[in-house]
């Protein structure tokens, strides 16, 4: 069917819908009003269905016609949007992707000072826990969860990966006075709060006891919430709900500010970290480079605090 209908009819028909009047349509399409009643007649006569129902000079869309409105429009809205990289007149993009738990718990805030200095740049982040998405050529800027290598970005690092037990005062009571001094075995009854892993060398709850319980064998009770994404399972500590499993670099404000407390003092270094990377292939731009640097230098700044 789609072959019989020009584009042009839906454009009409959009206009049709949102001024609810053949005659301005035909205004703001530079054609006649009798045009824009010929392309819809047109289009109801292909779809079979009435689009509009006519009361002298007032319109109103039938339920079919309401339907078909709806995703013509969107349709129309994502085509445009297509286009904007062939623009010449949208000024620079820079497309950024990171992994959801970066996104949401450190790199959001950067990327909004970095967009007020510079308003005219627009910042295209794409959050993805998949790493061939993140390590697409299409991005500019990748951060990525590495031991350091890449074939086609060259990385450096922002933060290596340590993990600590972590939990809110009100979900502690009255053991935040001793949150430091809390064994593997009594953290592992506080109520745990875990995630899926979506990549092989992420950590979660059983690998962490694992490795530092001193007690083998150490019984781990199955989590009280476990969440699809780590930013989520962060959340819910903070609400209060348990313990989760923190990275301290991504959760270092919370920590600071107190709305986090560490429990014991068992950490865990992974080997990996969050590594931000450049293309090694292709040239950016020196507005690229300067938001590049200047999420190093964040991550430096962080790092002292």
């Amino acid at each position: 069917m789609l072959e019989r209908i020009p584009l042009e009819a839906f454009r009409v028909y959009d206009a049709a819908c949102r001024h609810m009047n053949f005659s301005s349509a035909g205004r703001e399409l530079n054609i006649t009003q009798a045009a824009v009643s010929r392309r819809i007649k047109g289009l109801e006569e292909e779809l079979r269905a009435p689009l509009f129902t006519r009361r002298g000079k007032n319109l109103a869309l039938t339920p079919a016609g309401e339907r078909l409105a709806l995703r013509v429009r969107s349709t129309l809205e994502y085509l445009e949007e297509s286009l904007d990289p062939f623009r010449g007149d949208l000024g620079q993009v820079i497309a950024i992707a990171a992994s959801g738990s970066v996104s949401h718990l450190w790199l959001g805030e950067r990327l909004r000072a970095f967009g007020r200095d510079n308003p005219d740049i627009t910042l295209k982040l794409l959050t993805s826990d998949s790493p061939s998405e993140i390590a697409s050529d299409n991005n500019d800027i990748a951060i990525l969860y590495s031991n350091g290598e890449h074939p086609r970005w060259a990385l450096t690092a922002l933060f290596q990966e340590e993990l600590v037990p972590v939990a809110s005062a009100a979900c502690l009571g009255a053991l935040a006075v001793r949150a430091a001094d809390l064994q593997p075995e009594e953290i592992a009854t506080l109520g745990l709060i875990d995630y899926e892993r979506f990549n092989a060398h992420w950590i979660s709850f059983r690998q962490w006891f694992a490795r530092v319980a001193a007690q083998p064998g150490l019984k781990i009770p199955p989590p009280r919430f476990s969440y699809s994404t780590y930013s989520m399972a962060i959340h819910a500590a903070l609400a209060g709900d348990g313990v989760a499993l923190g990275s301290r670099a991504l959760i270092a404000e919370h920590i600071r500010s107190g709305r986090l407390i560490e429990l014991g003092r068992q950490s865990l270094a992974t080997g990996f970290g969050y590594y931000i990377g450049l293309p090694k292939y292709r040239t950016v731009s020196p507005a690229v480079h300067d938001l590049h640097e200047r999420l190093i230098h964040a991550s430096i700044k962080d790092r002292v605090q």
